[in-house]
C-alpha cells in the first residue's frame, strides 16, 4: 500500500490551512572544503526565527545518490512517489501554458540554443534570449508542416518553448537530444520501443524544417528536445487528500506538474511579491497552497554563488508576510539542491523546515544544511512530506483500531 493509499483513507476536514513554499534548487555545497553552502551564507532572520520555532531535516527527492530532474522533485513534494509515476517535463510544459494532452499526443520541451557553422553548440540556452524575442522566433516554427502529425508550437519563456505532436501510434519513450555540454551537436533523436520510434522520426523531421528556418537568426539558430512525454495518471489533491489545492508559480513547467495533480492555477504574477498578493487574495477559497520561486536553481545552475545567496536573502525577506496568514502548516523546502560549485543539480538532501503549533521542535537554530542535518526530521524521503503537512493541520485519522 503506497502512502496516498492511506491518506485516501485517513484524510478528515477541518478549516487548517497549508502552505508550502518551493524555493526551486535551495540546496547547496560550499565553494572549498569547510565553508558556507549558500543558504548558509545568505543573511535570512526570517527563515532563521521559523527554524527556532519548527522542525528541520533533510528531504531525499528520489532516493539516496539520484540526482532529480524539477519534475520528479516537485512530484515527490506533492506526495506522489516520483518512480511509480513518472512524468516527462514535455507534459509539465505544455499543461503550464495551457496546452491540454489526449491521449494520442507526446509532448516534448524545447530549448532553443547556438550552433556554429558545424553545427556544435555554443550556447545551450541560447544567450537567455529575452522572450519578446523569442515569442517571435516561436511563431515561426508554427509553420512546420508534417504530414498525418497535427503540430502545436508554443513559448514558454526566454529560450524554452513547447512543442506536442498530436497523431495515432505516438510513443513517449525518446531520449532528449540535448548533450548537456558545447562544443558537440545536438544528440540524435532515439527511441526505445517501437511506437516510440514514430515519435522519433517526427521529431527529426521537425528539428531539420525548424534548422532550416532559423540558419539566419544569430543567437536562437537551433533546438534541443527534452522531455519527451506522455499525460500521466494522478490522483488528485482532492481524491488523495480532501484539499482545495492552489498553485501560484511564474515559470509555466511548475503549473503544468500542479494542474496535474489537480491544482487550480490561480492569479497571473511575474514577481515572487505578486504571488504573495495573489495567495492573501485567496486565501479563503482554497486549504493548500503551493507558491513556487524559480531564481535559486536558475542562479546554481549558473554557477553564481554569490547571486544565488542574494535570491535567498529575497527569498526570506517575503516570509514575514507568509506568517502573518498564521498558516496552520507552513513549509519551506526545495524539489532538488542545486550547488552553484556544480552549476547543475544534484542528489545532496534538500533542507526542510516545517512549522505549526503542534510540531516537536528541535534545536535547530538557522535554516540551512548542517543544522537541518541534526533537525527532529532527520532525512526523510519527500513523498512523506505531505502526510506530514496533513497530520501537522490535523487532516490526517487515526490507522487502525
Amino acid at each position: 500500500m503506497d502512502i496516498q493509499d492511506l491518506t485516501k483513507l485517513l484524510h478528515t476536514q477541518n478549516s487548517s490551512k497549508i502552505v508550502m513554499m518551493v524555493a526551486d534548487g535551495i540546496g547547496g555545497l560550499p565553494l572549498e572544503p569547510g565553508g558556507k553552502t549558500e543558504l548558509e551564507t545568505a543573511q535570512t532572520p526570517n527563515l532563521d526565527q521559523l527554524a527556532q520555532k519548527g522542525v528541520s531535516g533533510l528531504s531525499i527527492p528520489v532516493a539516496p545518490g539520484i540526482t532529480p530532474g524539477s519534475g520528479p522533485g516537485h512530484l515527490a513534494l506533492f506526495g506522489y512517489d516520483p518512480i511509480q509515476h513518472p512524468i516527462g517535463r514535455g507534459a509539465l510544459e505544455a499543461t503550464g501554458v495551457g496546452l491540454e494532452l489526449g491521449n494520442n499526443d507526446v509532448a516534448i520541451r524545447c530549448n532553443f540554443c547556438t550552433l556554429d557553422s558545424k553545427r556544435n553548440i555554443l550556447d545551450r540556452r541560447a544567450g537567455r534570449i529575452a522572450s519578446e524575442t523569442s515569442f517571435k522566433i516561436v511563431k515561426r516554427l508554427q509553420e512546420i508542416k508534417i504530414p498525418g502529425i497535427t503540430i502545436f508550437v508554443e513559448p514558454v519563456k526566454e529560450h524554452r518553448f513547447v512543442v506536442l505532436f498530436r497523431g495515432d501510434g505516438l510513443g513517449g519513450d525518446v531520449d532528449d537530444t540535448d548533450p548537456q555540454q558545447i562544443g558537440v551537436p545536438p544528440l540524435e533523436t532515439k527511441a526505445h520501443n517501437e511506437c516510440s520510434k514514430k515519435t522519433a522520426a517526427v521529431a527529426a523531421q521537425f528539428i531539420q524544417q525548424a534548422e532550416a528556418l532559423l540558419k539566419d537568426e544569430e543567437q536562437a539558430n537551433g533546438l534541443t528536445m527534452r522531455g519527451f512525454s506522455k499525460r500521466p495518471n494522478l490522483p488528485s489533491y482532492e481524491e488523495a487528500y480532501g484539499l482545495r489545492a492552489a498553485a501560484i508559480a511564474v515559470y509555466p513547467m511548475y503549473k503544468g506538474l500542479a494542474q496535474l495533480a489537480g491544482m487550480k492555477i490561480v492569479g497571473n504574477a511575474k514577481t515572487l511579491e505578486e504571488q504573495v498578493a495573489v495567495l492573501k487574495d485567496v486565501w479563503n477559497d482554497f486549504d493548500f497552497f503551493f507558491l513556487h520561486f524559480k531564481y535559486t536553481d536558475s542562479t546554481g545552475e549558473d554557477g553564481n554563488f554569490a547571486e544565488k545567496v542574494k535570491r535567498i536573502e529575497e527569498f526570506d525577506q517575503i516570509i514575514p508576510q507568509v506568517s502573518a496568514l498564521s498558516p496552520d502548516c507552513l513549509i519551506i523546502t526545495g524539489d532538488h539542491s542545486t550547488p552553484a560549485y556544480l552549476k547543475q543539480h544534484s542528489w545532496h538532501p534538500v533542507p526542510t523546515l516545517l512549522v505549526s503549533d503542534c510540531c516537536r521542535t528541535d534545536r535547530c537554530k538557522t535554516f540551512g544544511e548542517n543544522e537541518a542535518l541534526m533537525g527532529g526530521l532527520g532525512q526523510f524521503k519527500a513523498k512523506y512530506l505531505m502526510a506530514l503537512a496533513l497530520a501537522n493541520a490535523g487532516r490526517l485519522g487515526k490507522y487502525g483500531a
